[in-house]
């Protein structure tokens, strides 16, 4: 240092790692000036470097309650405990209620209601096809090794049916179940059929399950190999014993099966012939009766349907008499159930107006050019009646047709659909209740016209004699 001055200071930026790419420069300052600044100049770098570091995650483990944790599903502790259960109580099926009741507060029967119903039933887990499980925990207390008759599957019924009023949420799992154990069929034994069948048979008819779990034995290989047919034999059995063939009829309407029993045989065995003698011979002629008026039913919904469809198309009165005549004959259908169906083919097809004025007008039109085809199916006085109720009935249920009934018998009379006779006798005695006063009032006229030309016919007839 040269006369007292103080010493200069060489400092570079760079040497403060400021990132910046410029090249070296230097700065010189007097050594007080340098402190001060010396201070800054690390302050701002210490922040910059501050900005420069990359964020780091960091947090806490939080422990999952034990609630929240997905329990594994393992039946083989709770099949323990059912079993032993079951072994306890023996055949006592008071016992085994008490048992299954009480164990429902203990045991998980929503995650494990199907092992609780394979061991209900078969005494152990059932594997696919309807076999054990390898699993030897099993129980010879169950409804497969129970005697076979109606009585004890009535007992057992008794059972599932108070463990299921007990625990609601078990409901779904048990109709699941009988579905299941239908697929399975073809890996029991007879006896074990025979049971499941009145089994189910005797819950159908309490209402315990539902009428819909009979889909599993449209399975094709229990159809084709004749297990659907005789397994519904007995469950049709049981069912019936327990109520009657309304209640039958009444549950597969419900579920829209009452069409389908034919589907229980092959399909060259699935005439209403082959039905009605199998079930027969196996004593249940009510369920052949049923079937076959089903299947008579389904023929004239589907006779209704094709002549709506011809008249809508304009087809030609001929061809479409020609069609009705070979269904007739195919359904075994009478004229009478014929007529019915062609008057309501026949006003189902137009877009009526609602006007009564006009479509009194458009009836009486569309009426007169299918007249030829009322003809050819009213040969007879009770299809005359038979079509005489149902334009009441008719124009009773469709308001606007209610001051068309006597215009449309007038022009079916003169048209010789309806005869004098057959108009006389739905006058005095065969009308239904349905508008009576109404209608009857409107044919009052015609009716005594027609008495009065019979008589004039008469006098005339006598006059020549």
């Amino acid at each position: 240092m040269r006369g007292g001055a103080e010493p200069a200071v060489v400092l570079t930026r760079r040497s403060f790692c400021l990132g910046h790419s410029e090249t070296r420069h230097l700065l010189q300052f007097p050594l007080p000036v340098h402190n001060r600044f010396l201070s800054a100049l690390i302050s701002v770098s210490f922040m910059n470097n501050q900005k420069q570091q990359k964020p780091t995650l960091t947090g806490q483990r939080f422990k999952t309650r034990k609630r929240d944790e997905k329990e594994r599903f393992d039946p083989t502790q709770f099949q323990e405990s059912i079993v032993q259960g079951l072994n306890q109580t023996g055949t006592d099926l008071e016992a085994v209620a008490k048992f299954l009741d009480a164990s429902g507060a203990k045991l998980d029967y929503r995650r494990y209601a199907e092992t609780l119903f394979d061991i209900l039933v078969a005494g152990g887990m059932l594997a696919p096809g309807g076999t054990l499980s390898d699993d030897l925990t099993r129980t010879e207390f169950c409804l497969f090794t129970a005697q076979e008759d109606l009585e004890t599957m009535q007992a057992y019924a008794q059972v599932f049916n108070k463990l299921i009023r007990r625990y609601k949420y078990l409901e779904k799992g048990f109709e699941e179940e009988i579905k299941k154990l239908l697929l399975f069929l073809k890996g029991f034994t007879e006896s074990e059929r025979n049971k499941l069948a009145m089994l189910t048979g005797i819950l159908l008819a309490n209402g315990s399950i539902s009428a819909s779990i009979l889909i599993s034995l449209y399975n094709e290989n229990l159809v084709k190999e004749g297990v659907s047919a005789a397994f519904a034999v007995k469950l049709f059995k049981s069912w019936i014993h327990e109520k009657d063939i309304n209640s039958v009829a009444g549950s597969l309407r419900k579920v829209g099966m009452d069409n389908r029993l034919m589907e229980l045989f092959p399909a060259n065995k699935r005439s209403c012939e082959h039905f009605s003698k199998y079930f027969t011979d196996a004593g249940l002629k009510e369920l052949s009766d049923f079937a076959r008026n089903q299947q008579s039913i389904g023929a004239r919904k589907e006779l209704q349907k094709e002549l709506q469809e011809m008249v809508s198309r304009g087809d030609p009165q001929k061809e479409i008499i020609a069609f009705t005549k070979e269904e007739m004959k195919k359904a075994s259908l009478s004229e009478q159930a014929l007529i019915s169906i062609i008057w309501t083919s026949l006003m189902s097809c137009v877009e009526w107006n609602k006007k009564e004025e006009l479509v009194t007008e458009q009836a009486i039109k569309h009426l007169k050019q299918y007249s030829p085809l009322l003809k050819a199916f009213t040969s007879q006085g009770l299809s005359e009646l038979s079509l005489l109720i149902k334009i009441q009935e008719y124009c009773y249920d469709n308001i606007h047709f209610m001051k068309a009934f006597q215009k449309i018998v007038v022009l079916l009379y003169k048209a010789d659909v309806l005869s004098e006779e057959a108009i006389m006798k739905w006058y005095s005695e065969a009308h239904l209740a349905k508008g009576k006063s109404v209608f009857l009032e409107q044919m009052q006229k015609f009716v005594e016209w027609l008495k009065n030309a019979e008589e004039e016919s008469e006098s005339d007839e006598e006059e020549a004699d």
